[in-house]
């Protein structure tokens, strides 16, 4: 893979936990959603004038235009797998970002999913 591909692929990576995280900041602004026939007009339309969720959405339209140019140029089996980074990236920005515990167990998974991605980008 060449460094220009994964260029591309980590940006589309980057791009969709960056969404991830503006959702979550979205949602924590409007606080837990209960949907019912009553209210879910009323919850759509607060959620989707939410800027941090109009930022998501966003990140998410861009991570998919650069995603299929990374996908242009490497196997589905190369580039399908360095999602998991994805993982990675969430997890250490809601730590920094939101606030959340990270746990040993949660710390050893992203050590084994960083092993996994480094050998798949040796093959």
């Amino acid at each position: 893979m060449t460094l220009s591909t994964f260029g591309f692929i980590f940006t589309g990576i980057l791009l969709n936990a960056i969404a991830q995280l503006l959702l979550k900041a979205g949602t924590r602004a409007v606080g837990a959603i209960h949907l019912n026939a009553d209210n879910w007009l009323q919850t759509g339309l607060t959620l989707a004038t939410q800027l941090p969720i109009i930022g998501g959405l966003a990140c998410y339209v861009l991570s998919v235009v650069v995603w299929i140019i990374g996908l242009s140029r490497v196997d589905v089996t190369i580039a399908y797998p360095m999602l998991s980074l994805g993982y990675v990236v969430n997890a250490v920005g809601a730590v920094w970002l939101l606030g959340e515990h990270l746990s040993w167990q949660r710390m050893l998974a992203i050590f084994i999913i960083l092993c996994g991605v480094a050998l798949l980008a040796r093959s």
